[in-house]
Formats: C-alpha cells, structure tokens, sequence
C-alpha cells in the first residue's frame, strides 16, 4: 500500500492507505475529522469541501494518495486558538444555517473564494459558491456571511 504524509489542521500524519481511498474518508475514517461532511460522493453538493494547498477541493473527488505532500485544513483547523475564523462567527451572527450540514463545506469554500477575492460582490459570492448547495436556507444570509467575513478580514488586514 501506498504510504502518504500530509499535514492536516497543523498535524503531520503518515499513513499507509488504499489507493482508492477518498480525502474524504481519510479525513473522517482514519484522523477523525467529522466536520468534513459526507454528502453526495459525487462532487455535486460540497459537503466535503476542505482547503488543501490554499485552494478548496471537494475531498470526495480527491484520493488521499494525491493530497501526499499537502496541506489540508478542515472546518476543525480554522479556529485560531479557540477563536472562530470570521467566517464561522458571520455564518453564526448572520444565521446563514439551518440544518447547519453543508454549512463546513460552505464556510470552506468561502475561504477559498474569499483568498481569491477578499471583496466579492453578492453576485460574485453567489458565483464562488455555486458548486455548494443548501437545501434549507435560500442562500441569502449564506451571501451576507460571507460579505461580513470579507469586510470583518478586511479590516483587520487594515490595522
């Protein structure tokens, strides 16, 4: 069997696995890391989705033999000592959950959008998030948390 080093949340792990094995399962099956939801195992909802060498990757569609040599943050890596990330306190103060399951996956994807373009419009946040789905809240508050995140990391960039 193959054997991987990937340094996941900050942690270096070294594991033989399956070539076949998904990111996905990796992450939740061998290190723990539930926050990264299990949705479609089709890449079609963005449940899964993670930031693996700055960019965010759907985990369901990436085997853990090609995340060898990464970095990987979950949702459970993006809290700095106890303090949410500003887009994990948005989604919470602008309600943009309900169910809250995609809600990993979107705040994921938003860092990804948001190191592209620390300023996008409601439409362009629309855009960043399309290849993510909500199936309770309609995405507006989703927008508005991620445009308060964008303003909140602006400003502190700012200071």
């Amino acid at each position: 069997m193959p054997r991987i080093s990937v340094n996941v949340d900050g942690t270096a792990f070294t594991d033989e696995v399956e070539p076949r094995l998904l990111l996905v399962h990796y992450l939740r099956d061998r290190l723990g890391k539930t926050g990264t939801n299990i949705g479609c195992d089709t890449s079609n909802c963005g449940a899964c989705t993670v930031v693996m060498d700055g960019l965010s990757v759907k985990s369901c569609t990436v085997l853990a033999v090609q995340a060898d040599g990464s970095d990987v943050t979950t949702i459970e890596g993006l809290a700095d000592d106890g303090r949410w990330h500003p887009l994990q306190k948005a989604f919470h103060t602008e309600h943009a959950l309900q169910c809250g399951y995609c809600t990993p996956g979107m705040i994921m994807a938003s860092v990804g959008l948001l190191a592209d373009n620390p300023d996008p419009s409601d439409e362009e946040v629309r855009e960043g998030l399309e290849g993510n789905l909500c199936r309770c809240t309609g995405y507006q508050n989703i927008v508005k948390a991620v445009r308060t995140a964008a303003a909140e990391m602006h400003e502190g960039a700012t200071r």
